[in-house]
């Protein structure tokens, strides 16, 4: 794979990530849609695109449903910056181009000149400088928070140049400035209080389509732009959109939109699940993706004290067979992890091979794989006893072990219950706790849980902090100081190869610790009729803008 350049200053530093690291695993047609039945695109039509779960909020900013969400919201708004899908690059977009200072605690963004909200007000410094001031103050209730730690304003320069700056370095904001959250919106819209913004009515952007209506739990119609003229140069369309409507319909039961799709009262079916793959895969070209981030895997609540221990971290990761549970929940579009990174992720590196015993360790460690027998001789070793029901215990602590998950994606619950098996074959007891995504948090903050399965979709290696550092806001209270320095490290470099090879580093050192089982890497699939194309996911396997989707004339 070709490592694309960007014409701009600093761009594939703050990139972090080398071409040869971004395998896009389990992609079907490139990660575009079905091939084309015409020559070229045709202009006009209207497509149905079923989601799963109704958005909940319409504010691109706002805490909503996850990718059903942001697939709304990525068509009202354009970013500073464009994610290549294809190697992760940086590449302008509002922004011309941008520049970072030595410590990577001020960016410099020029802008694009030309670029009206729908509104028919003027894109400029000041909307940006509102926008991320506006993120700053929502603090929690905004999914964007964390990007601004250490934030301490936006200068306007002129009108076509901002400044951000930062107390502590933080090399990892241009890549969150391609991100929906910190997409760009109108006057008006930061003028409305947060909370008022979740029907659509006051969010204003500058992106391909506006908000024809909103129904809460049934659908969300947009419609085209027909000024719309400043898409990444990079993309396939970067004027405005063929087609002239689209309607996010809201279908709970994955068999329904499967049946929707076939019936044609569907143009597209998104988070199709694995058990629908073969029937669908035989009939249109689906699109998939691999999700970039942290893979689906167990994460140990280290502020308990019996998986604190990294004896017993080491034979849990030791019990759990990830290609079994692969095989058993999913198929060969979900790629066996090897890290706890995706590989659709800059700055991604292959741990399944083992690292060296870290500095600072007093353990013996090393990447733990697939070996049931050395887990049970380990526990062994350790004192933990097995009892009559199967379940070791020690000094009258028996090895039972809570673990949380989230009901949002169906093969949770069959690779769970694998894993629960092989656990208890070694002696170590698991009870499932599930629930909403709402319960699952309230189950994380309690701090009543031992593990947790979850994964969370980032196109970058910084998505590892939030977890794994000690001060990060999720950390799982590893207390690794190794590990600490290395976020750091990663958040004040300015060189792509540097910034890379750090994340390599931190990828290794959670190996060798422990803090995280790889499973499998959630892998993204769409269903578009065959009168369908172009539609494509971004580089965080979103689903992009639809500027160059089309459909075939009637």
């Amino acid at each position: 794979m070709t490592t694309h350049r960007t014409p701009f200053r600093l761009v594939a530093a703050i990139a972090a990530g080398t071409a040869a690291a971004l395998v896009m695993a389990g992609c079907s047609s490139g990660g575009t849609a079905s091939t084309s039945s015409s020559s070229k695109p045709v202009d006009g039509g209207s497509l149905t695109y079923a989601i799963a779960n109704d958005p909940i909020t319409l504010n691109p900013t706002g805490t909503g449903a996850g990718n059903d969400t942001l697939a709304i919201t990525r068509q009202l708004v354009d970013s500073l910056l464009w994610q290549d899908p294809s190697d992760g690059s940086l590449k302008p977009w509002l922004a011309t181009k941008y520049s970072a200072n030595d410590d990577a605690t001020a960016f410099t963004f020029d802008l694009r000149s030309g670029v009206t909200f729908s509104d028919g007000t003027a894109f400029d410094a000041t909307a940006v400088k509102d926008t991320f001031d506006d993120i700053a103050s929502a603090g929690a209730s905004s999914t964007a928070a964390a990007y601004f730690s250490g934030y301490t304003g936006t200068k306007v320069v002129d009108d076509d140049t901002v400044e951000v700056d930062f107390s502590t370095p933080n090399a990892a904001f241009p890549n969150a400035t391609a991100s929906v959250a910190l997409g760009i919106v109108a006057p008006k819209t930061t003028e409305t209080p947060f909370d008022d913004r979740a029907d659509g009515k006051a969010v204003i952007g500058t992106g391909p389509f506006t908000l024809q209506s909103y129904t809460k739990n049934t659908s969300t119609v947009l419609t085209k732009r027909k000024d719309y003229d400043w898409g990444p140069a990079a993309r396939s369309n970067a004027g405005a959109a063929h087609l002239s409507e689209v309607t996010f319909q809201v279908v709970p039961e994955a068999s329904v939109r499967t049946g929707s799709l076939q019936s044609g009262q569907l143009d597209a079916i998104s988070s199709v699940q694995p058990s629908d793959v073969d029937t669908l895969q035989a009939q249109y070209d689906l699109v998939t993706r691999a999700n970039p981030g942290q893979v689906f895997g167990l994460t140990f609540n280290q502020k308990r004290p019996i998986v604190s221990d990294l004896v017993v971290r080491k034979a849990i990761a030791q019990a759990v067979d990830p290609k079994a549970v692969r095989d058993t929940a999913l198929n060969d579009l979900f790629k066996v992890a090897d890290s706890v990174l995706g590989s659709t992720t800059p700055g991604y590196a292959d741990t399944s091979s083992g690292s060296a015993t870290s500095s600072g360790s007093d353990t013996s460690s090393g990447s733990a794989a697939y070996d049931p027998k050395a887990a049970a001789a380990a526990l062994d070793d350790a004192g933990w006893k097995k009892g009559s029901d199967g379940i070791r215990s020690k000094d009258g602590t028996k090895l039972q072990l809570k673990l949380v998950w989230i009901t949002n994606f169906g093969p949770n619950q069959t690779s769970l219950e694998l894993i629960q098996q092989e656990l208890g074959k070694v002696g170590v007891g698991v009870t499932l706790e599930s629930g909403t995504v709402p319960q699952y948090l309230a189950n994380l903050t309690s701090g009543d849980w031992d593990l947790s399965w979850d994964n969370s979709s980032r196109a970058d290696g910084d998505v590892l902090r939030s977890k794994f550092s000690s001060s990060g806001a999720q950390s799982i209270g590893a207390s690794d100081t190794t590990l600490d320095a290395l976020f750091t490290k990663e958040l004040s470099q300015s060189s792509a190869s540097d910034r890379s090879a750090t994340f390599g580093e931190i990828q290794q050192r959670i190996a060798s610790q422990v803090d995280f089982v790889p499973v499998h890497e959630l892998t993204s699939i769409i269903a578009p009729a065959t009168d369908v194309h172009g539609i494509v996911f971004g580089a965080d396997t979103r689903l992009d803008q639809l500027t160059g989707a089309w459909k075939d004339a009637s």
